[in-house]
């Protein structure tokens, strides 16, 4: 967040020195931030959830920000029955599917959050700690933080730094990983 001010107050002063006829020397650019762009279309009506949680990462982490419908890096579904999951294609890519049914029972938030922690390179925690945000549903129904922890949050940061991000790819030879069973599956009733 530090590093966004930083860039955009210098900007900001290049741009009023300029139009003051002031000529300054180019400093050299800025690291920029990936970004990752997520696509709502088949998001149904998590497709508001999927703005809070990537304004939660953009908020929580630096070299990345998620940008809706500018592509399809990660595309949201709506699915009902099934589970809440994601699959990562590449670091910053693939598919998450938010299960209506789950997201009666838990945080719709929390677990759209978690789920693109996988894309962004996060693994599962089953601790049941509902401060760690990858702990996902085994902290139970009643845990509703979206936050990651800032461990969370560096791990993604320093993932998407940028000589990094050329290294994962280039070791990543497991291809696409499917995070399931992150939330304990649904209750049925027989009856």
């Amino acid at each position: 967040m530090t590093s966004r001010i930083g860039r955009l107050a210098a900007a900001s002063v290049a741009t009023a020195l300029a139009t003051l006829g002031v000529t300054v020397a180019n400093p050299a650019p800025a690291s920029a931030a990936m970004t990752i762009c997520y696509n709502t279309s088949q998001a149904g009506s998590f497709a508001g959830v999927a703005g809070q949680a990537a304004s939660i990462w953009n908020n929580a982490t630096t070299n990345l920000t998620l940008s809706a419908n500018c592509g399809s890096n990660l595309r949201i579904y709506q699915i009902t029955g099934g589970g809440s999951y994601a699959i990562r294609t590449s670091l910053g890519n693939g598919r998450v599917y938010i299960d209506t049914q789950q997201a009666q029972q838990y945080s719709p938030l929390r677990i759209m959050t978690h789920e693109i922690g996988h894309i962004l390179g996060l693994p599962d925690n089953y601790n049941g700690n509902c401060a760690i945000l990858m702990s996902g549903g085994s902290a139970g129904t009643s845990c509703t933080n979206p936050y990651p922890s800032t461990t969370e949050a560096n791990r993604v940061s320093n993932l998407f730094a940028g000589t990094r991000i050329a290294t994962e790819r280039a070791t990543d030879s497991t291809g696409s990983q499917i995070f399931r069973d992150s939330w304990p599956a649904t209750a049925v009733t027989v009856g």
